[in-house]
């Protein structure tokens, strides 16, 4: 029986879960995890070496302004229901993932970036401020004006410094959900560079889809997508999946001839679809969504998935060098995205994207041949002065991640001490003699005595007007 899996699904184990609970006190040397959707593809939503505390019962909004757009929500609030709650009201989640079913609190804690981060960064920039639970009871607000160390470290600290209660975001304003698409064919990734340069300031979205096994002339084709909110009289869906796999094939289904086969349809039928449409969120922004469990293609070994980002000045040949060498190894991508990064910083000091293209690259578990391409992407990317996205990992070495991410001892400062994960286990090991940080200070508990009545007081109120609140605004 799979227990609390990643959607790599690498490790096909049962683990011990326990819903969180604010009075939990984990029994040294017991560690715990929060764990949200499980829509990480490796072991950074895994403990397995202690237990899990799951969210789903924090799935609530505290409050909605429609005025200011400012909504307050549990961690464990699926994105989905978010867009669900706000869609008659004119506001959007700045940045949304490939997937409506990742948490509030997940997306936080890994500082998810969207098919918009050259426009609007990283979804951390627009958390106002966020209630985090410590192992030994303690509540802290954070914001960038209190507890300034620990909010920088939650976002995109994935999960380490403590459990997220809920947290306060700001929306964007939109016409509505529906985006008006543009699909835009390119033969070659250096057509596909020019066009980002000339569309750079018109489009809010831009994303590519790589046919990744194609050689020859046809090398680095693909199909560039692009889009814009436009005014639409209906409501969005955000539906359930319409497709299932429900069992999973004895060998990989996408790779070798049926993923070429399908490149190429996939291809040959945007080409036919290149006038400006209407498109609804759910297919634009999630569309694998749409079918349920598709990670089950890639076999009983589960999926690695890839994704690098490269600096600018050298994506024009690192990219194409990347996949050219998957493939050297044999190994087709099926879905492989590209997208450009631009130059906002995220708050938070982990965060992964940096100013370039990011390169994102899925292949079936081979098991070492696969894990020998990984470790060349890995290095081809850390030459260009790149790194690997740590919350889609599940076998970066130490001495990459820690190069890559010199400050993730400010992390290790400022971790929860009961807190721990299988990737940071890995990832933190020593591989030089290295002085550990002093570790910065944390101020003002929440729950300190002095400010215990006003702070909690103050929360449960927010809590009890919700409904009211919601039905004034008019989105349920």
């Amino acid at each position: 029986m799979n227990n609390a899996p990643s959607w790599g699904r690498l490790k096909r184990k049962r683990r011990t879960t326990l819903p969180f609970e604010p009075d939990i006190r984990p029994a040294s040397p017991q560690s715990i995890l929060p764990y949200g959707n499980g829509r990480s593809y490796g072991d950074s939503c895994h403990n397995d070496a202690g237990t899990l505390v799951t969210m789903g019962h924090r799935n609530f909004i505290l409050a909605f302004d429609p005025e200011t757009g400012l909504l307050t929500a549990g961690g464990g609030i699926p994105i989905r229901d978010i867009l669900k709650y706000i869609q008659r009201t004119g506001w959007f989640l700045p940045v949304v993932p490939g997937t409506k079913f990742v948490t509030l609190g997940g997306a936080i804690a890994n500082d998810i970036h969207g098919k918009n981060h050259e426009k609007r960064g990283t979804f951390g920039r627009y958390v106002q401020n966020l209630v985090l639970w410590r192992s030994d009871g303690e509540q802290f607000t954070c914001s960038n004006s209190e507890n300034k160390n620990l909010f920088a470290a939650t976002i995109g600290g994935m999960g380490l410094t403590g459990v997220i209660l809920y947290a306060q975001i700001q929306l964007m304003k939109v016409p509505s959900h529906f985006v008006e698409e543009r699909n835009t064919p390119f033969s070659c990734l250096d057509a596909y560079f020019d066009q980002e340069d000339d569309w750079e300031d018109e489009q809010e979205y831009s994303v590519a889809w790589i046919d990744s096994v194609s050689t020859g002339r046809a090398f680095g084709r693909g199909i560039s997508i692009t889009g814009n909110h436009v005014e639409h009289a209906k409501m969005a869906d955000y539906g359930d999946p319409s497709l299932s796999i429900p069992l999973t094939p004895p060998i990989p289904v996408v790779s070798g001839l049926p993923l070429r086969l399908f490149n190429a349809a996939y291809f040959r039928r945007k080409q036919q679809d290149v006038e400006p449409h209407l498109t609804g969120p759910d297919s634009f922004f999630f569309p694998l969504d749409a079918v349920a469990n598709w990670n089950r293609l890639y076999g009983p070994k589960g999926l690695f998935q890839h994704q690098c980002v490269i600096p600018l000045p050298a994506a024009r040949e690192v990219i194409p060098e990347l996949l050219k060498t998957s493939h050297d190894f044999g190994q087709g991508s099926f879905l492989t995205v590209l997208k450009r990064f631009g130059a906002h910083c995220s708050p938070g000091f982990m965060s992964f994207p940096q100013p370039g293209y990011t390169l994102t690259l899925d292949f079936a578990n081979r098991g070492a041949a696969t894990r020998q391409l990984l470790n060349r992407l890995d290095d081809i990317t850390l030459d260009a002065g790149g790194r690997t996205n740590p919350y889609k990992d599940g076998r970066m070495s130490a001495r990459t991640f820690q190069r890559a991410f010199p400050d993730w001892q400010k992390l290790e400062a400022l971790r929860d001490p009961s807190i721990q994960s299988d990737f940071w286990r890995r990832v933190s090991q020593p591989v030089a003699t290295r002085v550990m940080a002093t570790p910065p200070s944390i101020s003002t508990p929440v729950n300190q005595p002095a400010q215990q009545g006003v702070q909690k007081t103050q929360l449960q109120s927010v809590r009890d007007k919700a409904p009211a609140r919601a039905a004034n605004s008019g989105t349920r």
